[in-house]
Order: structure tokens, then sequence, then C-alpha cells
């Protein structure tokens, strides 16, 4: 039995995420003072009781995942865990990998990530882009619609979640536009995501740009476990093939399906999803049902995946 981990992106987080496991395991607590501590902010405090506009600003949004990630995986370091064969993340859940498998420093994460958000909010005006997902489509017929849909706008196919599930992103025209085309093509549902920008678009070339030179002052190593990036679905071990993976990822599609795929072939049958909710096991499971995936996030979950991945 192989064992992998992911790690969620935006749209997990929730108020109280994280309480339940943190009255537990002293873990939790020590991972959130050390990002408030690095932001000069009360984090947890956030996380906790909110309130939810705040919590769902990118700019928070951001260290508040990578945190959470991070503390169930020191939680499960704690708990004897297995070590997994690979990692990856779901866009801001490549930085959580990255700092799980040690090639990147927690306190040197949460403030990237704290700028990247803060880099996609600033790239693209408000109301100017928007994201939509399109479901029942193949990826060929999703990469039509949008071509057909952008007009002299920009309209991307930007994350591959699942067979038939892909999210579209691009200017806010032509995101509306793109959905109309999708139900005349036979989507089974196309509909715009409550989301502050066009990520993963070309629209985000902006913040790749800002990325690329705050990155140069942010230290790598070689991970110790293999992280699979989104933007080529490859493994890196040099510091400038990390930077460059995600100044990339900032403006080119998530290619989740095919990471699924990749862990799978290199002998995955379990996958453990660090972080609130389930939102990768869907997908996951959608992907492959070879490989099941286990998602942990209070104490129950995280006593079951321990026994299901003793002999991991």
């Amino acid at each position: 039995m192989s064992l992998a981990f992911v790690f969620p992106g935006q749209g997990s987080q929730a108020v109280g995420m994280m309480t339940a496991l943190a009255a537990d395991h002293p873990e939790v607590k020590a991972v959130f003072e050390e990002a408030s501590e690095a932001l000069s902010y009360d984090l947890w405090k956030i996380v906790e009781q909110g309130p939810e506009e705040q919590l769902n600003q990118t700019q928070i949004t951001q260290p508040a995942m990578l945190s959470a990630g991070v503390a169930v995986w020191r939680v499960w370091q704690a708990s004897n865990g297995r070590t997994p064969l690979l990692m990856a993340g779901h866009s801001l859940g490549e930085y959580t990998a990255l700092v799980c498998a040690e090639a990147l420093g927690f306190a040197d994460a949460i403030r990237l990530v704290a700028d990247r958000g803060r880099f996609m909010q600033e790239a693209v005006p408000a109301g100017q882009g928007a994201m939509a997902a399109v479901l029942g489509l193949d990826d060929e017929a999703v990469r039509k619609v949008c071509a057909e849909a952008a007009g002299d706008e920009v309209l991307e196919a930007v994350n591959y979640n699942s067979p038939g599930q892909v999210v579209i992103a691009g200017h806010a025209a032509a995101v509306a536009r793109g959905v109309e085309q999708a139900r005349a093509a036979g989507a089974k549902r196309a509909l715009v995501l409550p989301v502050s920008g066009p990520f993963h678009s070309q629209l985000m070339h902006p913040a790749a740009v800002r990325l690329m030179e705050r990155l140069r002052d942010v230290a790598f190593e070689a991970p110790h476990v293999p992280v699979l990036h989104n933007v080529h679905v490859e493994t890196e071990t040099r510091a400038d093939g990390i930077r460059h993976a995600l100044v990339r990822q900032i403006e080119s599609p998530v290619r989740w399906v095919e990471t699924i795929q990749k862990m799978v072939a290199a002998g995955v049958d379990r996958i453990v999803e660090c972080g609130p909710g389930r939102v990768l096991a869907g997908l996951n499971k959608r992907i492959d049902k070879r490989a099941e995936t286990l998602a942990v996030y209070d104490p129950t979950t995280l006593s079951d995946a321990l026994a299901k991945c003793a002999g991991a």
C-alpha cells in the first residue's frame, strides 16, 4: 500500500474550521500562533470567530488555509502517521505541500501566500474578472466554448478538477457568455463562482510578475517528499525550478486530473486530504476510484485515517 498527501486551496475555508482538532491536539494552535507572529495579526481569532467576510478575503484565506493544512500534517506526524510517497496541492495547496515536504519554511510561506493573495486580488479590478464551473462537458468541449465565447476578451479553462468538471476564467462578460454557451452545448450545469478574480488565467500575469520578484527573497530546499506541481505535473528539486513552477502556476491551469492519475500510476492507492472539508476527496473519487481519499480535519477523521493507513 502506498500513500500520498494532498492539500486543498481556497474555497474549503469556513469559520470554526480546525476548532475540534485543536481541542485535542496542541499542534494546531501552535501552528496558528506561528502564523500570527509572521503576519502580525491574530489569524486564529479570525478562523475561530470570523467574521466570514474577513476570512474570505484572499490575502487572509490563503494564510488560513496554508496553516490549516500544515496543522493537520503536524498532528499526523505527532500521531506517528506514515510518511507519504508523494504530495500535491490544489492551487494554494501547492505551497502547503512544499512546507510539509520541508522545501519551504512555514513563516516564509505564510508571508509569501499573504502577498500572493494580495497580488492576485490587485491584478484585476473588482468586478472585471470572474470564474465559472462547467459540469458535464469534456475538456475539449469546454476549450471550444472558451474559444467561441471569448470574442476579443480573455476566457480560458483554468482548473481541470475532475472528468466533466472544469472551471473557466477571464473577463466577467466573457465568462457570462461562456456560461450561456456551455449550457447551449449541453452542460449539465454552468454557474459563476463566488470568487473575487479570474485566477489561473492570463489576466493574472501582473500578479505573476510581482510574485517572481517576491520569490527571489525566499529560500527553497529540495523537498523531503516529492511534490507534483500543478503547472506541469512533475517534481522539482532545485530552488529555481520550484520558483519557476510557482510563478507559472498563478497564470496557468491547475491540472488536478493528471496529478491524481500520476499518483495512481506511481502505485498510490490511498490519499490523505489535509485541511477542512472534503473538496479534493470528492474530485479524486471521480478521477480514479482505485485510490481512496481520506479527508482529515477533526479527531474522528484523523483516527479513521491513521487506522486505515497503518499498513501503508
